[in-house]
């Protein structure tokens, strides 16, 4: 059943778009990863569904979360979904928490908007999930201050936060970012864990393939402002068809069998300010043909079930390529 549902999603700052059309459904109960290089609009799809861009920001299109439609409504409306029904997890967990509060005071904060709870039973609720997210004597450093954290249990702290409104979706963007291998991993056992445990949805941004695979079932790739490859983890996995999907995976150290040189993506996401005519990728594809550089292909379902805008795919064992897509203007 789908829980959060966005259609035509469109943001521009100072009349300079940025996000050209995102189409995107969250299941209830279901991990999503949202991947590709910083630039590519990931955050910003997120933050402009839950109102939280600045004034300078032009949003359309729809959002609706369980029936609800958020762009365009009150701001009452909005807020009553944020921390409730949908919570986020920021990239620094550093620049998020408030140095002059104690990390109790400030969960706390949650509890009482989201639950209702006074002061006391909040201390209380606040110490349990500070002791499910694994913040050792939890009873104790309820009153520590955010300097008094390493930069993984201040994450953890993050975490506990966002799970205070018991919300049905957990939006993580780049929750490992800025952790070192060894505290990466026990995070994204940590999520995984209390995904399993809650039943909560989750949407995991970030432009790491390794962390995405290991906690989500379904991935949709981001270039540009715009969705270029969707699909199951499996099959993504196993066959990347968009050559920037492609290009994302072949960029990736492997662990296993020969020592390969790395093939890197040439060239940088372009400025939304200077756009290419046609495919935003074309300047970096090492497929493109002049048809590419003349219009732009719509995200469309394949027969292997996922979704692709791409003129000219990676071919695999049995594919047929698609060389003649119906196009859209530029």
């Amino acid at each position: 059943m789908t829980f959060v549902s966005i259609r035509d999603l469109k943001v521009s700052f100072d009349g300079v778009q940025v996000l050209h059309g995102i189409d995107l459904d969250v299941d209830r109960g279901a991990a999503v990863g949202l991947v590709g290089e910083s630039g590519c609009g990931k955050s910003v799809t997120w933050l402009a569904a839950l109102g939280l861009l600045p004034g300078k920001a032009s949003v359309s299109g729809s959002v609706v979360v369980d029936g609800q439609q958020l762009i365009g409504t009150q701001r009452a409306s909005v807020e009553s979904v944020r921390g409730g029904k949908i919570a986020m997890i920021f990239q620094d967990p550093s620049s998020s928490l408030n140095p002059v509060r104690t990390v109790g005071r400030q969960i706390g904060e949650s509890l009482a908007l989201h639950r209702g709870l006074d002061r006391r039973a909040g201390r209380a609720e606040a110490i349990r999930l500070l002791d499910m997210v694994g913040i050792p004597d939890a009873g104790r450093r309820v009153d520590l201050y955010p300097h008094e954290f390493s930069g993984g249990q201040c994450q953890r702290v993050m975490i506990a936060m966002a799970l205070a409104g018991e919300p049905d979706l957990l939006i993580a963007d780049e929750p490992t970012t800025a952790l070192d291998a060894t505290i990466q991993a026990q995070i994204l056992d940590l999520l995984g864990m209390l995904r399993r445990e809650t039943g909560m949805a989750m949407v995991f941004i970030s432009h790491d393939l390794g962390a995405v695979g290991a906690i989500c079932d379904d991935i949709h790739v981001m270039y540009a402002g715009n969705i270029v490859e969707s699909g199951g983890i499996d099959q993504m996995f196993a066959h990347p068809r968009h050559p920037y999907t492609r290009g994302l995976f072949d960029a990736i150290p492997r662990l296993d069998g020969a020592r390969n040189r790395l093939i890197p993506i040439n060239g940088t996401v372009p400025d939304p300010r200077h756009m290419p005519t046609g495919c935003a990728f074309a300047p970096r594809c090492a497929k493109a043909s002049a048809f590419c550089n003349s219009a732009r292909p719509p995200l469309k379902p394949q027969k292997d079930g996922r979704q692709l805008a791409c003129c000219y795919p990676v071919i695999g064992s049995g594919d047929v390529a698609d060389v003649s897509p119906e196009m859209v203007p530029a």
